[in-house]
């Protein structure tokens, strides 16, 4: 009984007694048994108490520190601190594209083999037919004309010599493409390249062979064992082939002799790569056809010639044409057959899913319609019949249908009409009385939509016919996206800003000055200012006893001595009709072609974030940029019965983008001068055209360049109320007239102001 009371006690505790033992067992475990003597007296003694006071961790046991000899002096000596000399860090070097660091490298590099005899005919045939498709085309020749055709890389060995060229073709692709690219493609100019067919065989190979790759010849004589590719159907070499061979090059040009290219290159790829040409490489086969002088591709009935990769010999760029319009053609169905495949397999895949053939989009294989989140986001559907269209671009309630839209819905009636009748045939046939209803919407997600309520003839086998309506849904879908490429362009081109003034316009000069050396003078950035006073035959008679712009011309020279760096520049014109065409006439006559303007207004606010973009939108012989700016509402309106803020942000109740101004303008003086020179025909019959267009319908109307106009946050306007000149054309007058009335304030606002109004005259 006292027993089992004990132990009922113990029995809390029991753990803790256990931990205890248990720990003073571990402690016991980890002591030093071996004695250590230590005779030390007691200079040592408190040497060592310094020690462990100094460094505890390094004096944890006694025997660890070095005795000192008692009959020994002990001398305290000071060691002066020496700061550590840092090494200079070596700066890290980072390739300009991630490829280029980790090494990935383009698949397919093509050199086309051209003289200066052909290469204006048969290279730009090659050029046109396959440079799209490929990312890198190089054309190689001898010599060359003193004018090279636009859009082609030519490459100058300067010797005719046919063996000299490919040897320094083969050269200058180890030094420039060897480290860029796996394939490389090497045919003449008189040889057709079905592009899209090569990139596929090269996909599908392995980049590790030292692969040669072609139309396998026999050497003449054949006196030497192996084959070489034939040059007149182009061949393939790896780059490990090419690597292999850039030791031996230079024997090769010293040592074989042939009068061949194409045998000299398989001679010295079989003498130092120990690599014969092959047709057929891991299940891959490398088609060529050879064409008959003079032929008709579109009559050639041969499986080999439409599954060729290369045809050879091309007469002349017609027949290069001809051969690309008819490979094109067949690649054009055979995608269409996959499509038709594809779209097949969706649907029957979709059978077996969740909901069904519910779960399959409509059509096949394109985006779903885009699902709007609110009633803001809601597309809109505009409706159209064969002749009228009832959505206009200018507000009104009907216009004609006209033009690429008039193209558009014929184009889709007729698309309606050959689907449903590749559906019925041949048990009925259907012809088109008339379209009852059309409607067209552009989803951003898939592409243009049409619904169109049809009228149509029903004819059955037996000739009977009745008249139905049908309803039909049509998709044209979005194309592939392409990356187009742009000309280089830089940031530290120097922009010449051009500020227009007229009287009316002086007392904003303060302002727009002010704003200007805040963000440039002070930045130093790379932009001159000019100032154009713009005087009237009367205002510019009483220049020198009363000039109207003296105060200007005063504020000019008080920031010119707080800016000794700065220059601004001035100049007086006479005029009865403002015009910016004519203005840029005098000032593009005092300016080099390669000078970059911006055209501006004396209410914007110019900053070096917007130059950057004028200079980079801005591309010479190739765009002009027009930027749309924000312009504020008018602050009676925004803020009425309020104090307006000092700054106001860029949101939709305090301003918008101003569509109807077409005032800023930034483009180089040379376009400037070529479309102003294809003008010149149209002022000498009718002068007053001068005045009825501004530069923005000048370089549309005259110009081949890309005319870009888009939204510029970075470009602000203050509201003003612009004087619009009823001497100018009509559409600008009408243009000037809409701004106006758009800067006034958004829907909601002006609703509210005359709502606020009406109540007040109510009371």
């Amino acid at each position: 009984m006292r027993f089992a009371m004990f132990i009922s006690m113990l029995r809390p505790i029991g753990p803790v007694i256990i931990g205890v033992s248990l720990g003073f067992t571990l402690s016991l475990l980890s002591v030093n048994w071996v004695e250590e003597t230590c005779v030390l007296d007691g200079k040592a003694s408190e040497e060592i108490r310094l020690a462990q006071d100094g460094n505890s961790k390094g004096a944890r046991r006694p025997n660890s520190i070095s005795t000192v000899d008692a009959e020994e002096d002990f001398e305290p000596r000071i060691v002066p601190y020496k700061p550590v000399q840092q090494s200079q860090t070596k700066q890290l070097f980072r390739a300009k594209y991630i490829s280029t660091e980790l090494g990935i490298r383009q698949r397919l590099f093509v050199g086309i083999l051209t003289s200066k005899s052909t290469i204006n005919t048969l290279g730009v045939a090659v050029n046109r037919t396959i440079s799209h498709h490929l990312d890198t085309v190089v054309f190689f020749t001898g010599m060359r004309n003193r004018k090279v055709p636009h859009g082609m890389f030519v490459v100058t060995h300067g010797d005719e010599r046919l063996i000299w060229n490919i040897f320094q073709t083969i050269k200058y692709i180890l030094e420039h493409y060897v480290h860029e690219y796996d394939w490389f493609y090497l045919a003449q100019d008189d040889t057709y390249t079905e592009a899209d067919r090569i990139q596929q065989l090269v996909d599908h190979l392995s980049i590790d062979r030292e692969l040669y790759m072609g139309s396998p010849e026999e050497f003449i004589g054949g006196d030497m064992e192996g084959r070489y590719c034939y040059g007149g159907f182009g061949y393939l070499l790896s780059r490990t082939l090419l690597l292999r061979l850039k030791p031996f090059l230079e024997n090769c040009r010293n040592d074989i002799l042939s009068a061949r290219p194409d045998e000299w290159l398989g001679r010295c790829i079989i003498d130092y790569a120990n690599t014969n040409c092959v047709a057929e490489h891991e299940g891959l086969q490398y088609y060529h056809y050879e064409m008959g002088k003079n032929s008709d591709p579109s009559k050639v009935k041969n499986v080999q010639f439409n599954n060729a990769l290369t045809v050879h010999p091309v007469s002349d760029p017609e027949q290069m044409y001809r051969l690309h319009k008819h490979f094109t053609e067949i690649e054009l169905r055979r995608t269409y057959d996959e499509i038709e495949k594809l779209q097949a397999e969706i649907k029957n895949v979709s059978k077996v899913a969740f909901d069904g053939n519910r779960s399959a989009q409509w059509p096949v294989g394109i985006n779903p319609t885009f699902e709007p989140k609110s009633r803001f986001e809601v597309i809109r559907w505009d409706y159209f019949t064969e002749d009228q269209v009832y959505s206009c671009i200018d507000g009104s309630p009907k216009c004609e249908l006209r033009g690429i839209d008039r193209l558009d819905v014929a184009d889709v009636i007729e698309r309606a009409m050959g689907e449903l009748n590749k559906k019925y045939k041949p048990v009925l046939h259907l012809k088109k009385q008339q379209l009852i209803n059309g409607y067209r919407r552009f989803d951003p997600t898939r592409g243009m939509e049409y619904t169109l309520d049809l009228q149509l003839e029903v004819v059955n086998q037996k000739g009977r016919s009745r008249s139905i309506t049908k309803r039909v849904h049509l998709v044209r879908p979005l194309s592939r996206i392409e990356i187009i490429p742009m000309p280089y362009v830089t940031e530290a081109t120097r922009v010449h800003v051009i500020l227009p003034l007229t009287f009316q316009e002086r007392g904003a000069v303060n302002h727009f000055l002010e704003v200007f050396a805040t963000n440039l003078f002070e930045t130093s950035d790379n932009a001159i200012l000019t100032l154009l006073f713009i005087y009237d035959p009367f205002e510019a008679q009483q220049v020198n006893q009363n000039d109207i712009f003296t105060s200007v011309k005063a504020q000019i020279n008080a920031y010119e001595r707080k800016y000794p760096a700065v220059k601004i520049l001035w100049i007086s014109v006479k005029t009865e009709t403002p015009s910016q065409i004519k203005f840029m006439d005098i000032i593009s006559k005092k300016h080099p072609v390669d000078t970059l303007f911006f055209i501006t207004n004396v209410n914007t606010n110019v900053n070096s974030e917007f130059l950057n973009r004028c200079r980079m939108n801005s591309i010479n012989n190739w765009q002009v940029f027009f930027p749309i700016h924000f312009q504020d509402y008018n602050p009676d309106i925004v803020f009425h019965n309020q104090e307006p803020p000092p700054t106001v942000d860029l949101v939709k109740d305090a301003g918008h983008f101003d569509r109807s101004s077409f005032e800023e303008a930034c483009f180089y003086n040379s376009d400037y001068m070529v479309t102003r020179t294809r003008m010149a025909s149209d002022v000498q019959e009718n002068e007053e055209i001068m005045e009825t267009l501004d530069i923005y319908d000048m370089f549309v109307r005259y110009s081949t360049l890309h005319v870009f106009r888009a939204v510029e946050p970075a470009l602000h306007q203050k509201y003003h109320y612009q004087a619009c000149n009823p001497q100018l054309s009509e559409d600008i007058y009408h243009r000037c007239v809409q701004s106006n009335l758009d800067g006034l304030g958004s829907r909601s606002q002006l609703a509210m102001l005359l709502f606020e109004h009406e109540q007040g005259n109510s009371t």
